[in-house]
């Protein structure tokens, strides 16, 4: 996979930056696509111990998002190894990545980085079902439900007692209550989890910086798939950004690099491809995430069997893909 010259990047960004650093890759390729979950932890505890405790380390992250309550663990455990934790954002870091970036004492991103904010969806089974899947929900935005009152009083101008009352009564005819109570307690959680983190620093930020952060984050930019750049980050949110040098830009930049095309983000994984006339079945592996350090290599890896259907009907599938196994596997 290209080790070696990754390795190459990771040590001159170690010493370019002055700290030992771990790179977590969730691959978003098509079909093929991981996010942050809790399984990353005893993975990141294995590099660490590798590492041992240093004065500084650096988490390469990229990710279109996950779990809301790894990053308080992930951070967390970082910290046992270190006094000073930077971020680096070579290009997206949304949602629990962003979150991730709110425990570090320093975010440093490329001209491309990009964060996300950190509202969450929420799915469980009292969410409306999907009409165009029976057993799948449809997940409720914690921004959705917030805006809809939000229209009422603004808006309509819907704001005595009753008026609101039967505003949520009738949300709670298409939402189910309990689904309504969940996306609250999310919307909670969300910020308890932001304060923590950012009470994380080593200076944190005042009370009222820390609301502002998380006001922005939460409730300010009314779209979960909102691109926020460094500068806006910095200047209007209040993170902890900086920008790199040139050297360590191009550096950050180049590693990203080695992983898009390691992992083949840019390419879909077609399951048909992989099947020839001579093999109409066929067991494969493939790699969709990456936990790497300069001592130690783990890849998140999918196990499967790809079947061709000769008697495919209309508006079938020509192939059968069945994924017997999805684990994070140690290469080093």
């Amino acid at each position: 996979m290209g080790r070696k010259k990754r390795l190459d990047l990771i040590s001159q960004l170690e010493e370019k930056t002055n700290t030992a650093v771990i790179c977590y890759i969730t691959g978003d390729r098509e079909n093929l696509s991981t996010r942050i979950a809790p399984d990353i932890i005893r993975v990141f505890y294995r590099h660490l111990e590798a590492i041992g405790k240093r004065e500084r380390i650096s988490l390469f992250l990229y990710t279109r998002g996950g779990d809301v309550l790894t990053p308080w663990r992930l951070v967390s455990l970082l910290r046992e190894y270190c006094r000073y934790l930077i971020v680096l954002v070579p290009f997206r870091c949304y949602s629990a990545g962003t979150l991730t970036c709110l425990g570090a004492d320093e975010i440093v991103m490329t001209r491309m980085g990009e964060l996300s904010p950190i509202d969450p969806s929420v799915a469980n089974v009292f969410n409306p079902k999907d009409p165009h899947h029976q057993t799948a929900r449809i997940p409720v935005s914690v921004e959705d439900v917030i805006s809809y009152f939000s229209l009422a009083r603004e808006k309509a101008g819907l704001n005595h007692e009753e008026q609101l009352a039967e505003v949520f009564l009738r949300l709670s005819k298409v939402v189910h209550p309990l689904s309504l109570g969940n996306v609250h307690r999310n919307y909670l959680l969300i910020r308890s989890l932001a304060r923590k983190l950012l009470e994380l620093h080593i200076a944190p930020p005042k009370p009222e910086e820390a609301e502002y952060i998380i006001k922005n984050l939460s409730e300010e930019l009314h779209a979960h798939n909102y691109m926020i750049p460094r500068r806006e980050a910095r200047d209007r949110i209040g993170l902890r950004v900086t920008e790199p040098s040139p050297e360590v830009e191009a550096l950050m930049w180049g590693l990203y690099e080695r992983y898009e095309n390691n992992l083949k983000l840019l390419s879909p994984f077609n399951p048909a491809a992989l099947l020839s006339d001579q093999e109409p079945q066929i067991d494969f592996e493939a790699t969709g995430g990456i936990i790497e350090s300069a001592k130690k290599l783990d890849t998140f890896t999918f196990e499967g069997r790809v079947a061709r259907q000769p008697q495919a009907g209309p508006g079938m599938p020509p192939v059968c893909l069945e994924i017997t196994r999805q684990y994070w596997k140690a290469v080093e």
